[in-house]
């Protein structure tokens, strides 16, 4: 790890109404900020659906076809006042009722804490108690038998997106919009956001171009959402999540840079999979497992010619890698230029392409 690398740097004020708390209308009407990587300067801007005239013929998206589980429940402690939980998966396949999760309610969580947790809409409920205490924070429920605790749970929307009465009619949307279009391997507790913004027919319209599209996974973990800690920059790595990368990606990959296409990582997810498969040639092997990779200044790109990202929270491991990739004065010019311009920032916000 680069000891230099002092997270202050990548501090930047953000006002409260630069926080996007519903999407907009169409997924691709986000607003899209074009920048040149070679330059290191804004070139352009637009919308998400101006992308089949951005790209190029011959250009590859990698996309990541996560889909997030229903991992927000809401209910109470045995012993009275409100609780929540992230259901983080369970812990293993012998353990079907026991989960890893990150429970938040009044007063301190110990060992025997009881609680209640209800569906929102038909009052199915269920009982669910304290078993462990672990790091950062997290702790194993076990729940009781008969239901999966996933049945009354709800999109896990980031803690910066606030509902906290969230109707019906909210809930059943946050459900469709806080997954992407392509979804398709459960396992995420968070969305891959840059991928919210592509339509089926924006899809459509790239294919049309020659703008292929191929598949990874990357099941986005909790840690996503955490600041960066001490342990992480000294260790050089981050929270571990789970990936697949295909056979048939890694030929889409092989084939694209044959014809001079380049390849596009739509999001930091699919970004951190496809060079986390890299060796130090470039070419890539398919795979499955846990990556640890954390991707700052001064890393470099093997695989990934583009990016399509939204704008990523200050001091964040997100932000880090877009620097790395663009570089950190132009991504902070970009930002401070993006915050003035009124731009949405973060899960349900706007977008911005790096080519």
């Amino acid at each position: 790890m680069d000891e230099s690398l002092d997270l202050d740097r990548f501090a930047f004020d953000l006002p409260a109404e630069r926080i996007a708390q519903q999407p907009l209308a169409a997924r691709d009407q986000a607003r899209l900020m074009v920048m040149d990587r070679a330059l290191g300067a804004v070139v352009g801007e637009g919308q998400v659906r101006d992308l089949p005239g951005l790209l190029r013929p011959g250009d590859l998206l990698v996309v990541n076809a996560t889909q997030v589980l229903p991992a927000r429940l809401r209910g109470q402690k045995a012993s009275g006042g409100r609780s929540e939980a992230l259901l983080l998966g369970a812990e293993g396949p012998s353990e079907e009722r026991r989960y890893r999760a990150l429970v938040q309610c009044r007063g301190r969580l110990r060992v025997g804490s009881g609680f209640v947790f209800a569906a929102p809409g038909d009052g199915t409920r269920l009982e669910a108690e304290i078993v462990a205490l672990h790091e950062a924070g997290e702790v194993s429920l076990v729940f009781e038998a008969g239901v999966s605790p996933y049945d009354l749970g709800e999109a896990p929307l980031p803690p910066y997106i606030r509902r906290p009465e969230a109707n019906e009619v909210q809930r059943k949307s946050d459900q469709a919009r806080y997954q992407t279009v392509f979804a398709r391997v459960p396992g995420a507790v968070a969305a891959p956001t840059a991928g919210l913004h592509l339509t089926r027919e924006l899809l459509e319209a790239l294919e049309a171009r020659e703008i292929r599209r191929a598949e990874v996974v990357l099941h986005v973990g909790a840690g996503t959402f955490r600041p960066l800690r001490e342990v992480d920059l000294s260790r050089g790595r981050l929270h571990a999540e789970r990936y697949t990368l295909p056979q048939a990606t890694v030929d889409a990959v092989e084939a694209t840079r044959a014809r001079g296409g380049r390849i596009i990582a739509v999001g930091t997810t699919s970004t951190r999979v496809l060079e986390s498969c890299a060796g130090a040639d470039g070419r890539l092997t398919a795979s499955e497992g846990e990556t640890e990779l954390f991707i700052r200044p001064g890393e470099p790109f093997r695989v990934v010619d583009g990016l399509l990202t939204n704008f990523h929270l200050p001091r964040s491991s997100l932000l880090l890698l877009v620097a790395a990739f663009v570089g950190e004065e132009p991504i902070l010019e970009a930002y401070r230029r993006a915050i003035d311009e009124g731009y949405r920032f973060y899960s349900y916000g706007d977008a911005m392409l790096i080519v």
